[in-house]
């Protein structure tokens, strides 16, 4: 089961714009991503207060919308200085009532030391009944997740298949199904980050308006390949494009795939 969303942006004013934007267009899942700029743009956890934590929790589980949280990019386990930052996404998580926490996973050289340090936060995770996911960057490949996830507990943990970073790595450039065919079974795969590149730059293109608005074969594999791992989670939407439309557009034309691909 494939649940479709989009995720909070730097741009947008207010901040749960894209949050009411979901809710009126049915979608199916949202994410939260407390990050914030350099410039000033973008927002922290701690700019949602208690009584709109609240307020979102309800109106999520009203509509039937599944919620995840996104730690911010800064955020790494192997740097303490950044575990304030983490904490404050676990709680913002808990308060809302989502049901996965996702973090970044970037330096392949320490995945021994990544998995040592994440097991703690995979406890504290599954005790606040949330799971977490680790997700793929452009300097992360599969056998670093092969790796790391034969260090991981086999429950309470999985891969955020992030498909337009995948796209981006080296070692299979311009082509995110090599990298998801080199995963094995072992790596389970909870969450879902869809965007496109040209294999350029991490562009985060909405679904059909980059490579695959002339060739969605793609998107088919993907679809294909997760059902046959059994997938049954969230697919975030990784951009707030304008108009925002793109956005309902780019759900519909995948949830056509899926019942095209999957009957």
């Amino acid at each position: 089961m494939i649940r479709v969303g989009n995720q909070s942006a730097f741009s947008a004013v207010p901040l749960t714009l894209p949050f009411e934007f979901a809710l009126a267009q049915g979608f199916d899942a949202f994410e939260w991503f407390p990050d914030k700029r350099a410039d000033g743009a973008g927002w922290v956890a701690a700019d949602l207060s208690a009584t709109q934590r609240q307020t979102i929790r309800r109106q999520a589980r009203d509509a039937g919308l599944s919620l995840s949280v996104h730690a911010p990019v800064t955020v790494d386990v192997l740097n303490s200085r950044t575990h304030r930052d983490l904490e404050d996404s676990l709680r913002l998580a808990v308060d809302l009532g989502a049901s996965l926490l996702n973090i970044h996973f970037a330096d392949p050289r320490r995945v021994e030391e990544f998995a040592r340090e994440l097991h703690p936060w995979i406890e504290r995770c599954g005790i606040s009944g949330l799971k977490l996911a680790i997700e793929n960057l452009p300097t992360t490949g599969p056998k670093d997740f092969n790796h790391l996830f034969a260090l991981l507990p086999r429950a309470g943990v999985g891969m955020c298949f992030d498909m337009g970073h995948a796209n981006l790595y080296l070692g299979t450039h311009n082509d995110y199904i090599g990298y998801l065919d080199y995963l094995q079974n072992e790596v389970p795969i909870l969450h879902l980050h869809l965007h496109e590149n040209h294999g350029d730059r991490d562009s985060h293109l909405p679904l059909f308006t980059g490579p695959s608005a002339k060739d969605p074969s793609g998107l088919v594999a993907l679809i294909q390949r997760l059902a046959r791992r059994g997938f049954d989670g969230n697919a975030i939407l990784e951009q707030w494009p304008q108009p925002p439309e793109l956005l309902v557009q780019a759900r519909n034309q995948l949830l056509e795939l899926l019942r095209g691909n999957l009957e």
